[in-house]
């Protein structure tokens, strides 16, 4: 890097800090109300033999994906595998359905095809207005599962049609996207405390 380059660089870095810690420091007991409602839901869904269901796009999908891992993996500690499944991953699936209905539909089939009535979907959209994530929302209420969403830029569309959200207090995707994954591993860290207390 040339003198230019690493004063812009360091310029990004006090930047980014910045902005990821004003956006952190809203983040309030609101906030962790809606994880503890999300995870009381999944418990119950998992104490019926049921399971979590996550989907989101592009790096909200790597979320779906990150969470499922630590709760099908582990997150600290070794236990039981625990039910979740990502709604990202399969590109049979996705491409299949978007191709044959449109991309809108690649999340509701899927919840059409494994959600129960007493499971859990949980969405993740930093605008709200995702137009799979309503869709998927409409499926699952109609089927009875419980609707929870991660979402940012004051909930958009989405949050009117969910039993909880958790909205990431700021406008600015990156930053939403980091409260999210934060957000995302108290949920596993609940989910994996609670388990282990009861087990």
């Amino acid at each position: 890097m040339n003198e230019h380059q690493r004063h812009t660089a360091d310029r990004l870095y006090r930047s980014t800090i910045e902005a990821h810690h004003a956006a952190v420091s809203r983040v309030d007991d609101s906030h962790r109300d809606a994880v503890t409602a999300l995870a009381a839901d999944i418990l119950a869904a998992w104490a019926k033999g049921g399971r979590l269901l996550v989907a989101g796009n592009g790096g909200s999908a790597a979320d779906a994906q990150h969470i499922v891992a630590e709760l099908v993996g582990r997150f600290r500690g070794d236990r039981p595998a625990l039910a979740a499944v990502a709604l990202t991953t399969n590109s049979s699936t996705l491409t299949a359905v978007a191709n044959d209905y449109g991309y809108d539909h690649v999340f509701a089939r899927q919840v059409e095809a494994l959600g129960n009535r007493g499971d859990v979907l949980l969405l993740i959209s930093t605008s709200g207005h995702s137009p799979n994530c309503l869709l998927a929302a409409a499926t699952a209420r109609r089927l009875g599962l419980k609707v929870h969403g991660f979402l940012g830029k004051g909930g958009g569309e989405l949050l009117a049609g969910l039993d909880g959200a958790m909205v990431a207090p700021t406008d600015d995707t990156p930053r939403i996207q980091e409260i999210h994954i934060m957000m995302g591993h108290l949920l596993c860290e609940i989910l994996e405390s609670t388990r282990e207390e009861s087990a």
